[in-house]
């Protein structure tokens, strides 16, 4: 093999610096990559977040390889990336889609690196060398932090097959895919009646936690849920993953749930826990229905800022059901409110009166009222949203009210910095 050449690693670092700067753009265009490539990795937000961070961590990392010219045996897999193996095998994701991940991820980042060294426009042996170098060192990483990601995906893989609890959630996994359900054999297996009028909830912490601490939070809050509301039996709670629990809420007959005890004790019970829900339904298909309304809700939620404590899908139904790409929402919203759309106390003021007016039959009095305001201060605050906004309140005022309810439970996800 022929000696490197002496420039090889400069080379190879100054390539590393200038692509290190548009980190997270190399980021995202690699993680959209990924995700449009690899069909078993898209929809769980949750999972494609994990996802995008473990891109950028391990972009970030073989960059700074090349750049300090690091030897790979000091070299670690980062934290998002060993958090991503686990979740996979947690979710029961085929450990084949989590290593194409890293070889079409890995095609997609040198493609940032080649295009770069070529606009550095080297000298032949030179970029020769660099090239060679930039494959050398990458295969490498990557095969190490395989490895490890691999390892960490088997150790946790086995240790959640072999638990009661994910037994009982690939029942219910079959129950919520399959089109008949043999309900005499089904029921006794999950401990669980579904003859009967059910609630669809999704739990979930913001953070992972240690061993089954989190999900010992989430049951407990579940359990004095179903308490509280006076269910007869036990709630059929399904682990997600290490901080994510899939529940239902046996009614039985009843069909009425009382939302302000639910929210009374999440307001009481631990704050770090998340919570959404479904409507009520009825049998194997209301099952089904109230958990796909439960995790349409927590997908809305998981984008908002600041995210909810609690939410309830019939409150937000239209915003859930057209939220499914958040950056065309936003431009959608921007589009509808105008200048309003900024992210400030005063227009927080004006959007919150125009949504009451609308909500109140766009009666001066009965906002006032529900506002505790007086009506001229009413009637203000709505010839200013006008004028901001370029037209009347009335106009349009069907996408006006999604546009304020969207805004209302997806907070500055939705708004610009300034009217800029």
């Amino acid at each position: 093999m022929a000696a490197e050449h002496p420039e090889a690693a400069k080379q190879l670092s100054v390539v590393a610096e200038n692509v290190g700067s548009r980190l997270p753009e190399v980021g995202r265009d690699i993680g959209d990559y990924v995700v449009a490539e690899i069909p078993e990795l898209r929809g769980d937000a949750t999972i494609v977040k994990i996802l995008r961070a473990s891109i950028t961590e391990n972009a970030g990392t073989l960059l700074h390889v090349f750049e300090n010219d690091i030897p790979l045996e000091k070299v670690e897999g980062p934290a998002a990336a060993l958090e991503y193996a686990r979740r996979l095998a947690q979710r029961g994701i085929p450990l084949s889609a989590l290593i194409r991940a890293y070889r079409i991820g890995h095609w997609r980042f040198l493609q940032w690196c080649l295009d770069e060294l070529n606009r550095q426009n080297a000298a032949e042996d030179l970029a020769v060398a660099t090239n060679r170098r930039m494959l050398q060192t990458s295969f490498g990483y990557i095969d190490r932090v395989t490895e490890h990601v691999i390892a960490v995906y088997q150790h946790e893989r086995d240790n959640w097959l072999l638990s009661q609890t994910a037994a009982r959630a690939a029942r219910v996994r079959d129950v919520l895919a399959a089109g008949d359900v043999d309900l005499n054999g089904v029921e006794p297996a999950l401990g669980y009646r579904l003859r009967q009028h059910h609630l669809g909830l999704v739990a979930w912490l913001p953070t992972p936690t240690d061993g089954g601490e989190g999900l010992s939070r989430l049951h407990r809050v579940v359990d004095e849920i179903a308490h509280r509301l006076g269910c007869s039996a036990r709630p059929l709670c399904v682990p997600r993953d290490a901080i994510v629990s899939w529940a239902w809420l046996p009614l039985g007959p009843d069909t009425h749930v009382s939302w302000e005890l639910v929210s009374a004790v999440l307001e009481h019970g631990d704050p770090s826990v998340h919570l959404c829900a479904g409507c009520v339904g009825s049998d194997v298909e209301g099952f089904r229905a109230t958990h796909r309304q439960a995790l349409r809700a927590q997908e809305l939620a998981a984008v908002a800022d600041p995210v909810p404590r609690f939410t309830q899908f019939a409150t937000v139904a239209p915003i859930a059901l057209m939220a499914s790409n958040v950056d065309d929402i936003r431009s959608w919203v921007w589009g509808v409110l105008g200048p309003l759309a900024v992210d400030d106390e005063n227009s927080a003021r004006l959007r919150e009166t125009a949504q009451i007016f609308l909500d109140h039959g766009c009666s001066y009095t009965a906002t006032a009222s529900a506002q505790i305001l007086h009506k001229n201060t009413v009637q203000y605050r709505i010839r200013k949203a006008e004028e901001i906004m370029g037209h009347p309140i009335q106009k349009e005022h069907t996408d006006l009210e999604i546009a304020l309810r969207a805004v209302q439970y997806l907070g500055s996800t939705l708004l610009r910095t300034s009217t800029g």
